[in-house]
């Protein structure tokens, strides 16, 4: 896979890109790149966003910025990029980021990932642009730089090879392994501390009873309110 991010804090991707994983991953030919757009303006003295039309608190993203740096970075008119690019917007009203949707983008060769600031982007990046947006809650960050990383975390460790194990990224929370619901409990060594104790079937060695107490775990766990 290919990912690019496009923000205004190139620098904050230095730390993800050292996590374990992500070296991982980039050790077997996948790259994350990430590009400040700001770099690219048209503008005087490095301006990226505006004042909203209409009146309002807060700057808004400028399309014509937004243009010139994907066009900087592909060489072609961003309306045709999303016709052979994932291209995605980080946004509040996006949809939901979930398992599923982790594991579509984990599929595509080449992903891009613009990390709105201020009040936002100018709503034609959205209309023209992107082919996606995404959202990681329904809440609102001051950017999307650590929206981004999350996309990418979830991506990157569906990818063959970067977990060391591959079995690690299919029986998780959420998975269709499990059915959509929370992991089982895990327990390790020692066996008994103060009056905890392990559940006897995990000492038995029937892996058969093993897998079926996990999985009916799994379903209570998904039966249980939210807190």
């Amino acid at each position: 896979m290919k990912a690019d991010v496009f923000t205004l804090f190139p620098q904050w991707f230095e730390w993800f890109r050292s996590q374990r994983h992500v070296q991982n991953a980039l050790a077997l030919g996948h790259t994350v790149d990430a590009f400040d757009f700001r770099s690219a303006t048209p503008l005087k003295w490095g301006q990226v966003d505006d004042t909203p039309f209409g009146g309002g608190a807060g700057m808004v993203l400028r399309v014509d910025v937004m243009e010139a740096a994907l066009r900087e970075r592909y060489g072609e008119d961003p309306v045709s990029l999303r016709s052979h690019r994932r291209v995605v917007a980080l946004t509040p009203a996006g949809r939901l980021l979930d398992d599923a949707l982790a594991t579509e983008l984990a599929g595509e060769e080449e992903l891009t990932l613009l990390c709105g600031r201020y009040e936002g982007f100018d709503e034609r990046i959205l209309e023209h642009f992107v082919s996606d947006q995404i959202s990681i809650g329904r809440y609102v960050l001051a950017g999307g730089e650590l929206a981004a990383m999350v996309v990418l975390d979830t991506v990157l460790r569906k990818l063959p090879g970067v977990l060391g194990d591959d079995l690690s990224a299919v029986e998780e929370s959420f998975s269709q392994a499990l059915e959509g619901a929370p992991e089982y409990p895990h327990y390790t060594r020692p066996a008994q501390w103060r009056d905890w104790a392990v559940p006897d079937v995990l000492l038995s060695g029937h892996h058969a009873r093993v897998e079926e107490w996990r999985r009916a775990q799994s379903r209570l766990r998904a039966q249980r309110p939210l807190p």
